[in-house]
């Protein structure tokens, strides 16, 4: 008799939200590691898929094993294939520990990988390209945690000064007058681990082009598990796309145990066929 084969690892899941890309990978309690490729952003690093590499900057939203578990090899393997130093973003409340977490491998390896810590306190703005910058707020976790935020700065010139020509557009700049005002328009929210609470209705959140959202729970008796947890349960999600202006909303860190269908079934059940159109699961391997 053959013996049996290995299980498969899946693939990554891929989504297509004009005009951004999502993939990567997010099981919840194994792994989640996610990249925007038009942002050169990822978030969080459960493990380091090789499709990850190439994003300079990762913003890391807590620090349980799932999410930053692959944190030292992928800055590692960007210094050895020639891609650079990373850029760590994080909450600062945990920024000394991921140093110390880094500082272990060094006198694992008796070598240093050179990397760029950036810690951030709430709101605090960072550019990760020109006009885009991300900002963190706190999240609710059984560990200190931080959602994000990644918005595009614009300048529009104020209502008062819309008829004027040119020549006297560049006549009130010259003395100084503010003719123009920024915007901010937030374009990925992302909120990790979280339980519900008011920091999920923030208006940069609510207004974001595409929402990043974990629900661990789908189950109708598991509403309990999720909040010992403090994750989000399916519940909540239907009721938070009342208010949510996205034009979508991307499911993560689901459990391998679920049955997608099942997932499918519950959201359109809960939160009408409308919200429900909103709403897409990163590993649905269509």
């Amino acid at each position: 008799m053959l013996p049996k084969p290995p299980p498969r690892e899946p693939s990554l899941g891929f989504l297509y939200l004009p005009p951004y890309r999502l993939y990567g990978e997010s099981i919840a309690g194994e792994s989640t590691s996610l990249m925007v490729p038009e942002l050169d952003l990822g978030f969080d690093i459960g493990s380091c898929p090789r499709a990850i590499l190439p994003s300079k900057h990762l913003a890391i939203t807590h620090g349980h094993m799932d999410h930053i578990g692959g944190l030292a090899y992928y800055c590692s393997q960007r210094r050895f294939q020639g891609m650079g130093n990373a850029k760590i973003i994080c909450d600062a409340r945990i920024a000394g520990s991921i140093k110390r977490m880094m500082e272990g491998y060094v006198d694992l390896e008796r070598q240093r990988t050179p990397y760029e810590l950036v810690p951030l306190l709430p709101e605090q703005p960072y550019e990760i390209k020109n006009n885009m910058f991300i900002r963190g707020f706190e999240t609710e976790h059984t560990a200190p945690s931080f959602g994000y935020v990644v918005y595009e700065r614009r300048t529009k010139l104020k209502p008062e000064f819309a008829e004027l020509p040119q020549e006297k557009l560049r006549e009130l700049k010259d003395r100084g007058v503010e003719i123009v005002r920024v915007l901010e328009i937030p374009q990925i929210a992302y909120t990790g681990d979280t339980l519900p609470g008011p920091h999920l209705l923030r208006e940069d959140v609510r207004k974001a082009h595409v929402v990043i959202s974990e629900c661990t729970f789908f189950e109708p008796d598991h509403k309990e598990r999720a909040k010992i947890g403090m994750h989000m349960h399916i519940d909540d999600i239907a009721e938070w796309l009342r208010v949510l202006e996205c034009q979508h909303i991307v499911l993560v860190h689901v459990s391998r145990r679920t049955d997608m269908q099942f997932a499918k079934e519950r959201v359109a059940k809960l939160s009408g066929a409308k919200n429900a159109e909103k709403v897409l699961f990163l590993m649905d391997y269509r």
